[in-house]
Protein backbone atom coordinates (compact mmCIF):
# COMPACT_ATOMS: atom_id res chain seq x y z
CA UNK A 1 0.00 0.00 0.00
CA UNK A 2 3.11 2.00 0.84
CA UNK A 3 4.19 2.53 -3.06
CA UNK A 4 0.66 2.73 -4.00
CA UNK A 5 0.27 5.86 -1.76
CA UNK A 6 3.85 7.34 -3.22
CA UNK A 7 2.12 6.84 -6.96
CA UNK A 8 -1.45 8.54 -6.31
CA UNK A 9 0.47 10.84 -4.53
CA UNK A 10 2.52 12.02 -7.56
CA UNK A 11 1.46 15.18 -9.98
CA UNK A 12 2.06 12.88 -13.03
CA UNK A 13 -0.14 10.19 -11.87
CA UNK A 14 -2.97 13.00 -11.54
CA UNK A 15 -2.10 14.76 -14.87
CA UNK A 16 -2.02 11.12 -16.63
CA UNK A 17 -5.56 10.53 -15.26
CA UNK A 18 -6.93 13.68 -16.56
CA UNK A 19 -5.33 12.86 -19.97
CA UNK A 20 -7.06 9.55 -19.88
CA UNK A 21 -10.62 11.12 -18.79
CA UNK A 22 -10.25 13.67 -21.99
CA UNK A 23 -9.19 10.75 -24.27
CA UNK A 24 -12.23 8.65 -23.10
CA UNK A 25 -14.66 11.71 -23.36
CA UNK A 26 -13.41 12.61 -26.54
CA UNK A 27 -13.93 9.06 -27.47
CA UNK A 28 -17.50 9.43 -27.38
CA UNK A 29 -17.94 12.82 -28.71
CA UNK A 30 -15.59 12.73 -31.82
CA UNK A 31 -15.16 9.90 -34.08
CA UNK A 32 -12.30 11.09 -35.14
CA UNK A 33 -10.38 11.84 -31.43
CA UNK A 34 -8.93 8.48 -31.47
CA UNK A 35 -8.13 7.99 -35.14
CA UNK A 36 -4.16 6.90 -35.56
CA UNK A 37 -3.82 10.03 -38.02
CA UNK A 38 -5.28 12.91 -35.25
CA UNK A 39 -3.18 11.50 -32.54
CA UNK A 40 0.08 11.49 -34.53
CA UNK A 41 -0.94 15.17 -35.74
CA UNK A 42 -1.52 15.94 -31.66
CA UNK A 43 2.78 14.72 -31.21
CA UNK A 44 3.22 16.23 -33.62
CA UNK A 45 2.22 19.40 -32.63
CA UNK A 46 3.36 19.26 -29.43
CA UNK A 47 6.81 18.06 -30.58
CA UNK A 48 8.26 21.15 -30.60
CA UNK A 49 7.51 21.92 -27.29
CA UNK A 50 8.15 19.14 -25.88
CA UNK A 51 11.78 19.92 -26.93
CA UNK A 52 12.49 22.98 -25.45
CA UNK A 53 10.42 21.40 -21.81
CA UNK A 54 12.68 19.21 -21.15
CA UNK A 55 15.76 21.26 -20.93
CA UNK A 56 12.97 24.64 -19.57
CA UNK A 57 11.95 21.71 -16.63
CA UNK A 58 15.84 21.76 -15.63
CA UNK A 59 16.28 25.21 -15.66
CA UNK A 60 12.99 25.72 -13.22
CA UNK A 61 13.68 23.01 -10.94
CA UNK A 62 17.13 24.95 -10.54
CA UNK A 63 14.46 27.94 -9.26
CA UNK A 64 15.18 29.87 -12.75
CA UNK A 65 12.59 30.52 -16.10
CA UNK A 66 13.49 31.71 -19.75
CA UNK A 67 11.12 33.87 -21.63
CA UNK A 68 12.86 34.28 -24.61
CA UNK A 69 12.72 30.61 -25.83
CA UNK A 70 9.92 31.26 -28.75
CA UNK A 71 12.44 34.01 -29.83
CA UNK A 72 15.77 31.71 -29.90
CA UNK A 73 13.33 28.95 -32.19
CA UNK A 74 12.74 31.77 -34.57
CA UNK A 75 16.42 33.24 -34.71
CA UNK A 76 17.85 29.87 -34.82
CA UNK A 77 15.74 28.94 -37.34
CA UNK A 78 15.93 32.23 -39.26
CA UNK A 79 20.10 32.22 -39.76
CA UNK A 80 20.38 28.33 -40.42
CA UNK A 81 18.15 28.62 -43.13
CA UNK A 82 19.92 31.86 -44.70
CA UNK A 83 23.34 30.10 -44.24
CA UNK A 84 21.53 27.15 -46.22
CA UNK A 85 20.49 29.65 -48.93
CA UNK A 86 23.79 30.82 -49.01
CA UNK A 87 25.11 27.35 -50.04
CA UNK A 88 26.44 26.02 -46.36
CA UNK A 89 26.04 22.27 -46.30
CA UNK A 90 23.26 20.93 -44.21
CA UNK A 91 25.57 19.05 -41.55
CA UNK A 92 27.95 22.67 -40.68
CA UNK A 93 24.71 24.86 -41.22
CA UNK A 94 22.70 23.03 -38.01
CA UNK A 95 25.89 22.82 -35.74
CA UNK A 96 26.54 26.52 -36.41
CA UNK A 97 22.32 26.92 -35.41
CA UNK A 98 22.81 25.02 -32.38
CA UNK A 99 26.33 26.56 -31.47
CA UNK A 100 24.48 30.17 -31.76
CA UNK A 101 21.28 28.84 -29.45
CA UNK A 102 23.82 27.64 -26.62
CA UNK A 103 25.66 31.00 -27.16
CA UNK A 104 22.22 33.14 -26.22
CA UNK A 105 21.77 30.70 -23.50
CA UNK A 106 25.24 31.58 -21.94
CA UNK A 107 24.55 35.36 -22.73
CA UNK A 108 21.61 34.75 -20.60
CA UNK A 109 23.02 32.78 -17.65
CA UNK A 110 25.48 34.95 -17.42
CA UNK A 111 24.05 38.27 -17.07
CA UNK A 112 21.46 36.50 -14.40
CA UNK A 113 24.26 34.59 -12.57
CA UNK A 114 27.37 36.51 -12.72
CA UNK A 115 26.02 40.44 -12.98
CA UNK A 116 22.87 39.98 -11.51
CA UNK A 117 19.46 40.41 -13.17
CA UNK A 118 16.24 38.67 -12.35
CA UNK A 119 15.92 36.27 -14.96
CA UNK A 120 12.47 37.74 -15.81
CA UNK A 121 13.96 40.96 -16.99
CA UNK A 122 17.42 39.43 -18.64
CA UNK A 123 15.10 37.01 -20.36
CA UNK A 124 12.40 38.94 -21.14
CA UNK A 125 14.80 41.49 -22.95
CA UNK A 126 16.44 39.41 -24.73
CA UNK A 127 12.83 37.87 -26.01
CA UNK A 128 12.84 41.41 -28.05
CA UNK A 129 16.23 41.34 -28.39
CA UNK A 130 16.62 38.59 -30.86
CA UNK A 131 12.97 38.59 -32.32
CA UNK A 132 14.49 41.68 -32.93
CA UNK A 133 17.62 40.65 -34.98
CA UNK A 134 15.81 37.51 -36.45
CA UNK A 135 13.79 40.29 -38.49
CA UNK A 136 17.29 42.45 -39.19
CA UNK A 137 18.54 38.94 -40.64
CA UNK A 138 15.89 37.96 -42.64
CA UNK A 139 14.56 41.61 -43.82
CA UNK A 140 11.65 40.73 -42.51
CA UNK A 141 10.65 37.76 -44.74
CA UNK A 142 10.22 34.24 -44.84
CA UNK A 143 13.21 32.24 -46.00
CA UNK A 144 12.64 29.14 -48.43
CA UNK A 145 14.15 27.28 -50.52
CA UNK A 146 15.99 24.98 -48.42
CA UNK A 147 17.92 21.65 -49.84
CA UNK A 148 16.12 18.12 -49.11
CA UNK A 149 18.76 16.78 -47.20
CA UNK A 150 17.31 19.57 -44.25
CA UNK A 151 13.98 18.90 -45.03
CA UNK A 152 14.25 15.48 -44.03
CA UNK A 153 15.12 16.32 -39.84
CA UNK A 154 11.91 17.66 -39.83
CA UNK A 155 9.68 15.66 -42.68
CA UNK A 156 11.23 12.15 -42.72
CA UNK A 157 9.81 8.89 -41.59
CA UNK A 158 10.65 6.14 -39.24
CA UNK A 159 8.03 3.10 -38.95
CA UNK A 160 5.24 5.68 -40.03
CA UNK A 161 6.61 8.68 -37.79
CA UNK A 162 7.89 12.06 -38.40
CA UNK A 163 10.72 12.59 -36.91
CA UNK A 164 10.07 15.36 -35.06
CA UNK A 165 7.88 13.06 -32.53
CA UNK A 166 10.79 10.63 -32.51
CA UNK A 167 13.52 13.32 -31.47
CA UNK A 168 10.94 14.53 -28.82
CA UNK A 169 10.51 11.20 -27.77
CA UNK A 170 14.12 10.73 -27.30
CA UNK A 171 15.08 13.76 -25.38
CA UNK A 172 11.99 13.59 -22.98
CA UNK A 173 13.03 9.64 -22.35
CA UNK A 174 16.91 10.84 -21.77
CA UNK A 175 16.03 13.97 -20.42
CA UNK A 176 13.58 12.02 -17.65
CA UNK A 177 16.24 9.51 -16.71
CA UNK A 178 19.41 12.11 -16.42
CA UNK A 179 17.56 14.72 -14.11
CA UNK A 180 16.16 11.99 -11.92
CA UNK A 181 19.15 9.72 -11.93
CA UNK A 182 22.06 11.52 -12.70
CA UNK A 183 23.91 13.18 -9.80
CA UNK A 184 25.06 16.39 -11.99
CA UNK A 185 22.01 17.08 -12.58
CA UNK A 186 20.50 16.01 -9.32
CA UNK A 187 21.86 19.20 -8.10
CA UNK A 188 19.64 21.63 -9.82
CA UNK A 189 16.82 20.16 -7.43
CA UNK A 190 19.43 21.46 -4.24
CA UNK A 191 19.65 24.90 -5.97
CA UNK A 192 16.29 25.44 -6.71
CA UNK A 193 15.09 23.69 -2.94
CA UNK A 194 17.93 25.48 -0.46
CA UNK A 195 20.52 27.65 -3.16
CA UNK A 196 22.33 29.19 -0.22
CA UNK A 197 22.56 25.61 1.53
CA UNK A 198 23.72 24.29 -2.19
CA UNK A 199 26.67 26.78 -2.26
CA UNK A 200 27.68 25.74 1.14
CA UNK A 201 27.42 22.42 -0.09
CA UNK A 202 30.45 22.85 -2.24
CA UNK A 203 28.04 22.66 -5.51
CA UNK A 204 29.38 25.29 -7.83
CA UNK A 205 25.57 27.47 -7.87
CA UNK A 206 26.96 30.06 -11.00
CA UNK A 207 28.25 27.58 -12.92
CA UNK A 208 25.38 25.52 -13.05
CA UNK A 209 23.27 28.00 -13.46
CA UNK A 210 24.70 29.19 -16.61
CA UNK A 211 25.06 25.52 -17.89
CA UNK A 212 20.56 25.12 -17.61
CA UNK A 213 20.84 28.49 -19.47
CA UNK A 214 22.88 27.22 -22.03
CA UNK A 215 20.86 23.63 -22.48
CA UNK A 216 17.73 25.64 -22.06
CA UNK A 217 19.28 27.56 -25.50
CA UNK A 218 20.75 24.57 -27.06
CA UNK A 219 17.29 22.82 -27.23
CA UNK A 220 15.49 26.04 -27.92
CA UNK A 221 17.66 26.00 -31.05
CA UNK A 222 17.28 22.51 -31.59
CA UNK A 223 13.73 23.29 -31.91
CA UNK A 224 13.87 26.10 -34.52
CA UNK A 225 15.59 23.94 -36.57
CA UNK A 226 13.27 21.41 -36.29
CA UNK A 227 10.62 23.39 -36.81
CA UNK A 228 12.08 25.27 -39.98
CA UNK A 229 12.77 21.48 -41.92
CA UNK A 230 9.59 20.64 -40.42
CA UNK A 231 7.86 23.68 -42.17
CA UNK A 232 10.43 23.92 -45.03
CA UNK A 233 11.39 27.67 -44.57
CA UNK A 234 12.52 30.01 -41.52
CA UNK A 235 9.14 31.47 -40.77
CA UNK A 236 9.34 35.64 -38.75
CA UNK A 237 6.35 34.50 -36.58
CA UNK A 238 7.84 30.90 -35.37
CA UNK A 239 7.96 30.24 -31.62
CA UNK A 240 5.73 33.69 -30.85
CA UNK A 241 4.08 32.50 -27.41
CA UNK A 242 5.99 29.55 -27.47
CA UNK A 243 7.43 30.55 -23.68
CA UNK A 244 4.15 30.78 -21.85
CA UNK A 245 2.96 27.29 -23.43
CA UNK A 246 6.13 25.88 -22.12
CA UNK A 247 6.14 27.36 -19.16
CA UNK A 248 2.60 26.08 -18.70
CA UNK A 249 3.32 22.86 -19.63
CA UNK A 250 6.38 22.77 -17.12
CA UNK A 251 4.25 24.06 -13.96
CA UNK A 252 1.12 21.65 -15.04
CA UNK A 253 3.71 18.36 -15.00
CA UNK A 254 4.81 19.44 -11.55
CA UNK A 255 7.37 22.17 -11.11
CA UNK A 256 7.24 24.85 -8.88
CA UNK A 257 7.81 28.57 -9.60
CA UNK A 258 10.18 28.45 -6.64
CA UNK A 259 12.01 26.02 -7.77
CA UNK A 260 13.19 22.22 -6.44
CA UNK A 261 10.33 20.42 -7.56
CA UNK A 262 9.35 19.05 -10.98
CA UNK A 263 9.91 16.14 -13.84
CA UNK A 264 10.95 15.84 -17.30
CA UNK A 265 8.05 13.30 -17.88
CA UNK A 266 5.57 15.55 -15.79
CA UNK A 267 6.36 18.36 -18.16
CA UNK A 268 5.82 16.33 -21.19
CA UNK A 269 1.87 15.06 -19.76
CA UNK A 270 1.48 18.90 -19.41
CA UNK A 271 2.25 19.56 -23.10
CA UNK A 272 0.14 16.61 -23.98
CA UNK A 273 -3.15 17.61 -21.52
CA UNK A 274 -2.75 21.24 -23.26
CA UNK A 275 -2.38 19.42 -26.74
CA UNK A 276 -5.13 16.65 -26.13
CA UNK A 277 -7.52 20.10 -24.83
CA UNK A 278 -6.34 22.62 -27.95
CA UNK A 279 -7.20 19.08 -30.43
CA UNK A 280 -10.67 18.70 -28.52
CA UNK A 281 -11.52 22.44 -29.08
CA UNK A 282 -10.93 22.54 -32.82
CA UNK A 283 -12.79 18.89 -33.13
CA UNK A 284 -15.85 20.13 -31.35
CA UNK A 285 -15.93 23.08 -33.18
CA UNK A 286 -15.54 25.51 -30.61
CA UNK A 287 -13.66 29.08 -31.94
CA UNK A 288 -10.49 29.01 -32.84
CA UNK A 289 -9.87 32.07 -30.56
CA UNK A 290 -11.07 30.86 -27.45
CA UNK A 291 -7.70 28.34 -27.11
CA UNK A 292 -5.02 31.29 -26.52
CA UNK A 293 -7.39 32.01 -23.53
CA UNK A 294 -7.92 28.24 -22.69
CA UNK A 295 -3.86 28.36 -22.23
CA UNK A 296 -3.94 31.37 -20.57
CA UNK A 297 -6.78 29.72 -18.11
CA UNK A 298 -4.60 26.78 -17.40
CA UNK A 299 -1.53 28.55 -16.41
CA UNK A 300 -3.80 30.67 -14.48
CA UNK A 301 -4.76 27.27 -12.82
CA UNK A 302 -1.59 25.65 -12.50
CA UNK A 303 -0.31 28.46 -10.84
CA UNK A 304 -2.59 28.11 -8.14
CA UNK A 305 -2.78 24.64 -7.14
CA UNK A 306 1.38 25.35 -7.48
CA UNK A 307 0.63 27.86 -4.76
CA UNK A 308 -1.76 25.79 -2.90
CA UNK A 309 0.02 22.88 -2.74
CA UNK A 310 2.92 24.89 -1.06
CA UNK A 311 0.46 26.72 1.19
CA UNK A 312 -0.32 23.45 2.89
CA UNK A 313 3.11 21.75 2.75
CA UNK A 314 4.16 24.95 4.83
CA UNK A 315 0.68 24.49 6.98
CA UNK A 316 1.50 20.70 7.46
CA UNK A 317 5.04 21.72 8.27
CA UNK A 318 4.34 24.55 10.91
CA UNK A 319 1.90 22.19 12.89
CA UNK A 320 4.45 19.30 12.54
CA UNK A 321 7.13 21.55 14.39
CA UNK A 322 4.66 22.82 16.84
CA UNK A 323 3.28 19.72 17.72
CA UNK A 324 7.06 18.35 18.08
CA UNK A 325 7.77 21.14 20.76
CA UNK A 326 4.84 21.08 22.42
CA UNK A 327 5.72 16.81 22.55
CA UNK A 328 9.36 17.88 24.00
CA UNK A 329 7.95 20.28 26.55
CA UNK A 330 5.36 18.23 28.26
CA UNK A 331 8.33 15.11 28.45
CA UNK A 332 10.71 17.62 30.23
CA UNK A 333 7.79 18.40 32.40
Amino acid sequence: MNWFKRLTGQREFMIGCIVLGIMVVMSFASPYFLAWDNLLAVLLGLSIEAIVAVAMTNLMVSGGFDMSVGSIVAFVGATTALLLAKGVPTVPAVLIGLAIGALIGLFNGFIISKVGINPFVATLSSLSLFRGLTLIVSRGRNISGLPDSFAAIGQAMLFGVQTPIIIAAVLIIGGDIMLRRFRFFRQSYYIGGNERAARLSGIAVDRMKVLAYMLTGLFAGLAGIVMTARLGAASMTAGTGLELRVITAVIIGGASLQGGEGSVFGAFLGSLLMALITNALTLLGVDVYWQTFVIGATLLVAVLIDQLGKTSAQAKAAGAAKASAESGARKSA
